[in-house]
């Protein structure tokens, strides 16, 4: 089942105030490169487009203000403002971000043929265009057959397809302040401790946080504006800030 809530480890150094980095498990990986399948019309909702920081917010409502006799013909407004979710055919990931209804959702589901039967016919995504063979009215619909995913013999391929998402689980993550993520080990963790010159190993506090659906939404904010995305949202001013 998917997460709707997950623990992050964080390494913090309290003198600086920051977040050096973030050890991470894979449904949190999965939240994140998930990110790059949403829609900007999808981003604007999410984030509420009078808090936006840009352009965007005001793009938004520009669209959802405009009266529809400007629109072209067979332009429905809902595809800009609630666009179809990409589908990245990755399955089973974290359940973190508030759900955003698309335009297709709201829209009869299915595929829709005239009542042509020859060797060549066309099919419709909603009922009621023109058939180009006999002009009738594209009414009927017909059902989707799901094509049955076969899984490799090896254990290892079969156990992977079953976890979903984006990455394997059998890793921990590196995640760093500006989300850079990389595989992480004990080498990478000495090598980054110099990196950022620490000192003090007392200095350094090791945090753990639980992400639910605002600290979600806050990361998403975050990533759109910040090269400090987890200093700023676990540390920083977002961390108390409930979103309305």
């Amino acid at each position: 089942m998917a997460a709707t809530q997950m623990s992050l480890k964080l390494l913090v150094d309290v003198g600086g105030q920051r977040v050096l980095f973030a050890e991470a498990v894979k449904d949190f990986v999965d939240f994140l490169f998930n990110i790059m399948s949403l829609p900007v019309g999808t981003i604007v909702r999410l984030l509420n487009k009078e808090g936006m920081v840009g352009s965007l917010g005001n793009l938004y409502q520009s669209i959802e203000t405009l009266s529809d006799v400007y629109m072209q013909p067979f332009q429905d407004k809902d595809d800009l403002l609630k666009p179809k979710l990409l589908t990245s055919g990755a399955t089973n990931l974290p359940q973190l971000l508030p759900n955003i209804e698309s335009s297709k959702d709201s829209k009869h589901k299915g595929f829709y043929r005239c009542n042509c039967y020859g060797s060549l016919s066309y099919i419709a995504e909603d009922p009621g265009p023109i058939c180009p063979i006999c002009r009738s009215t594209m009414y009927n619909q017909v059902k989707l057959v799901e094509t049955e995913k076969k899984f490799s013999s090896s254990s290892s391929t079969s156990s992977s397809d079953a976890e979903g998402g984006f990455v394997k689980g059998v890793v921990t993550y590196t995640v760093m302040d500006d989300l850079m993520v990389k595989p992480m080990s004990t080498i990478s963790s000495i090598a980054l401790l110099n990196r950022f010159n620490v000192k003090n190993v007392g200095a350094l506090e090791e945090k753990t946080i639980k992400i639910g659906m605002d600290e979600a939404v806050k990361l998403l904010e975050a990533s759109l504006q910040s090269k400090t995305v987890l200093t700023d949202v676990f540390l920083g001013k977002r961390a108390n800030v409930s979103r309305p």
